[in-house]
């Protein structure tokens, strides 16, 4: 099983790449907000009860597709930290101890692109970061701009590339099969 660890801050591209990469390759494709969604339909963003859910339902899924040999995509914002190190530990360690590798993914974009792109109607219908301000908290409030420390990641700069470029950047410099037969 491989996992494709995509991390980044909002806006950056995490999953209209991911996208393109799943057709692409043939990978299941796992949205960080299908979780988010799933548990905020009872349990109010940011509580604790909220984080735990989130963080248990993501980690289940995830071992569960190793443990099965399902290959995956995975989006993620990444802030440097303990509990979001912690987090990228334990994936780690679950798709290791069945056998799978995790093969990580920054995408960073230039500020002024980022704050462009999070003010589409489109997030603002799947409940993501759609201000300006909103954006812009985050970055005073987390480190969203890091490397993860302990893992070697592929860091693409997504500003001025095509989502479909980036995954056959991603695909080529991780060997991943081209399954489709996309140009």
């Amino acid at each position: 099983m491989r996992l494709v660890f995509i991390y980044g801050p909002p806006a950056s591209g995490k999953l209209t790449v991911a996208t393109e990469l799943a057709k692409l390759t043939g990978f299941k494709l796992f949205h960080n907000h299908i979780s988010i969604q799933f548990v905020q339909s009872i349990f109010e963003f940011g509580t604790k009860t909220f984080w735990r859910l989130t963080g248990k339902y993501r980690m289940e899924m995830l071992e569960a597709a190793a443990k099965e040999g399902i290959d995956t995509i995975f989006t993620f914002v990444y802030s440097k930290g303990d509990e979001d190190d912690q987090f990228v530990k334990q994936v780690v360690q679950h798709v290791r101890s069945r056998g799978g590798q995790v093969l990580f993914v920054r995408l960073y974009c230039e500020r002024e692109e980022l704050v462009k792109r999070v003010k589409t109607s489109q997030r603002k219908r799947m409940g993501k970061v759609s201000t300006e301000k909103m954006l812009s908290d985050l970055f005073q409030k987390y480190d969203l701009d890091s490397e993860i420390p302990f893992r070697k990641s592929l860091s693409i700069d997504t500003t001025n590339r095509s989502p479909r470029n980036v995954a056959k950047l991603i695909a080529r410099q991780y060997s991943l099969p081209e399954s489709t037969g996309i140009p």
